[in-house]
Formats: structure tokens, C-alpha cells, sequence
């Protein structure tokens, strides 16, 4: 260290990169975008990072469909939570958009969404009374926020808080006028 206690960083070599990167993911599952970014930031140069990714998908540590998938199912059996959380949760860890939704979409392909939300709601509220669970306009609402934040269908939503709520006619105005039909 330096005086001013600020250490001197020398960019990492290929040899040292790939060191980090296996570390890196030995520590935990990753994206290529987010392993690029770690690399990034402490590579000397940059044509050192793309080899070094290159190598880790060419021996196969490093994939982003397999990632995507293993991440997307863990998120249901672990915290069952909506399609729509783990698909913005996937983007904001660097796994292209298109690729994310497929993942997403095989995982949850046979889940009954409203079960998954009634399954959410009791473990959430285990604790509250049962006989309406949502007894104020107020509990509704943070309710209905609470799911949403979970990544859930909005009329998935609506349907099952209908059948937990004191007032359900409180909940047709959070849900969308059905089309008008055209003949």
C-alpha cells in the first residue's frame, strides 16, 4: 500500500483472469454478463476478457441457457414466487431478454398460477386471522402490492384476493373492463 492508503491495481493478465473467473463462479452461478463485468473491471486488457469468457463456454463452465433455467427453477421451488419477478430478476443479472423468457416460460409452463398465489398468501399471512383474511380496504391493498411485487398476473391476482377479501368489489376497480364484443 501507498502512504495515502489507496492500493495500486495493476490490470490482471489472461492467466490471472481466468483464475478469477474460475473463482468467480466457484462461488456462485453466473452470467456471462455479469462475469464480463467482473472481468472488465480488473482485466489489463480487454481482448483478454473475451478469450477468457470464450474458454469458459468452450468448456462448458460457463452457459447462459443452462443458467437461466437452473436460476428459474430455483426461484419457484425456493420461494414460489411469479413468472414476472424472475424474469426481471434474470435481466437485472445480465441474461439477454429473449433468453430469459424462454427459461422462464419452460419452468413455469404446467404451474397453476392461482394456486402458486393462494400458496404465497398463506405462508405470508400464516399468521393473521382467517375469517376474511383481508378484513380492511387498507390490508387489500398492501396485499395486492405484496403479490405484485412477487411477480404475479395481475387478474390471476385479483381472482384470488376475491375470494380472501371482507370486500371484493373493492378489487374491480384494480381489474381491466373485459373487451367489448364486436359483431
Amino acid at each position: 500500500m501507498r502512504p495515502s492508503g489507496k492500493r495500486t491495481s495493476r490490470g490482471l493478465d489472461a492467466g490471472e483472469l481466468w483464475e478469477l473467473a474460475l473463482k468467480a463462479l466457484g462461488a456462485r452461478a453466473c452470467s456471462t454478463g455479469e462475469l464480463r463485468q467482473k472481468l472488465v473491471q480488473r482485466a489489463a486488457r480487454l481482448e483478454d476478457v473475451d478469450a477468457t469468457l470464450a474458454r469458459l463456454k468452450e468448456y462448458r463452465y460457463l452457459d447462459d441457457r443452462r443458467f437461466a433455467e437452473n436460476f428459474a427453477v430455483a426461484r419457484l421451488e425456493n420461494q414460489r414466487i411469479g413468472k414476472n419477478r424472475v424474469s426481471q430478476e434474470l435481466r437485472r443479472r445480465r441474461v439477454a431478454p429473449a433468453l430469459a423468457q424462454t427459461a422462464v416460460e419452460k419452468t413455469y409452463k404446467d404451474v397453476d398460477e392461482t394456486a402458486l398465489i393462494e400458496d404465497f398468501l398463506r405462508r405470508k399471512y400464516r399468521n393473521a386471522p382467517r375469517e376474511p383474511l383481508f378484513g380492511d380496504d387498507k390490508q387489500l391493498a398492501s396485499a395486492y402490492r405484496r403479490l405484485m411485487r412477487a411477480g404475479f398476473n395481475t387478474g390471476n391476482i385479483i381472482r384470488v384476493l376475491k375470494r380472501f377479501a371482507a370486500n371484493p368489489d373493492l378489487l374491480d376497480q384494480f381489474e381491466p373492463p373485459p373487451p367489448a364484443n364486436e359483431e
